[in-house]
């Protein structure tokens, strides 16, 4: 009988209704005497710039992207990087209470934050959520490809239909989503992009085939896109997390929730995560996979 607390390995459920996007209403800089607001105004996120009392061009905040933000390890990574002083558009495919809470909770710690909702899976969605962030803030520079779900079956079980939307969602996704951010990241010869794999795509799991191809395939997919978008200044590396404490796996035996409760919180994924997006320390790492797993990949 499965326990009442889930886990999963960076994963978010996700559903499909037509794109939309909110924003908290009031947003203060981290920066004193400068003051940051946002709105929806016909259908689009527009935002007042803040100015400081001197006069003088603040450093401008990061702009980042994270896909499945509004739980689980997403959001662990969302209030990080707003808590690091990013400017953070919290994707989410249908909890969108969930992702105004993460919003709420970015601002409360003096960030900036925007919801969105986009299926990843989508083309047409992932653009338009890419054109929110720069036409709110100008600019987009980090981008940590997060979404992600689950339809697990033994292989000789396993519908196409199963195969193919996990496929779509954690692998075509960061794809279709890494392209769009690339297209602006190049232009300004600077960037930074983390994509959250799994130890599954490492050594693989009995009854996730469709989930260990596509994250395995995420880990290749990183290092390729290192490679082609290194000339440009744009850092791409992925995160491999073992079970930590999420909402994906609440139909996973008790005896695997307790090795799940023994290992690595969100806290220890999502600090990684806002090392190699914003600390200078990262800009020379590329092409890396970092598993945080406790060993369990040893």
């Amino acid at each position: 009988m499965a326990s009442t607390m889930p886990f999963s390995a960076g994963l978010v459920s996700l559903g499909f209704p037509p794109p939309q996007h909110h924003s908290c209403r009031l947003q203060r800089y981290q920066r004193p005497c400068t003051l940051i607001s946002s709105a929806i105004r016909h259908g689009q996120v527009k935002a007042m710039a803040g100015v400081s009392m001197d006069g003088l061009a603040r450093p401008q905040a990061p702009v980042a992207v994270v896909t499945g933000a509004s739980r689980g390890i997403g959001r662990a990574i969302a209030v990080a990087l707003g808590k690091a002083g990013c400017k953070v558009v919290v994707n989410y495919a249908k909890s969108g209470m969930e992702a105004e809470e993460v919003c709420r909770e970015i601002m409360e710690s003096g960030g900036t934050a925007i919801s969105f909702s986009a299926d990843v899976s989508i083309e047409a969605e992932v653009e338009t959520m890419m054109r929110a962030a720069i036409d709110t803030w100008g600019t987009l520079d980090v981008l940590v490809n997060n979404a992600g779900i689950t339809r697990d079956a033994l292989l000789m079980r396993m519908k196409k239909a199963q195969w193919q939307e996990v496929v779509d969602v954690n692998l075509t996704g960061v794809y279709l989503c890494a392209q769009a951010a690339a297209a602006v990241m190049m232009k300004r010869k600077k960037g930074r992009i983390i994509n959250i794999a799994s130890v599954a795509g490492m050594i693989g799991n009995i009854g996730q085939a469709n989930y260990c191809a596509a994250k395995a395939g995420v880990i290749g997919l990183t290092k390729a896109m290192a490679r082609e978008y290194g000339g440009r200044n744009i850092n791409v590396n992925a995160v491999s997390p073992g079970w930590v404490a999420s909402d994906m796996t609440a139909k996973l035996g008790d005896d695997i929730e307790r090795k799940a409760l023994e290992t690595i919180p969100l806290e220890e994924i999502a600090g990684l995560v806002e090392f190699l997006a914003v600390h200078p320390a990262a800009s020379y790492m590329t092409g890396q996979v970092l598993p945080v797993d406790g060993g369990l990949s040893i």
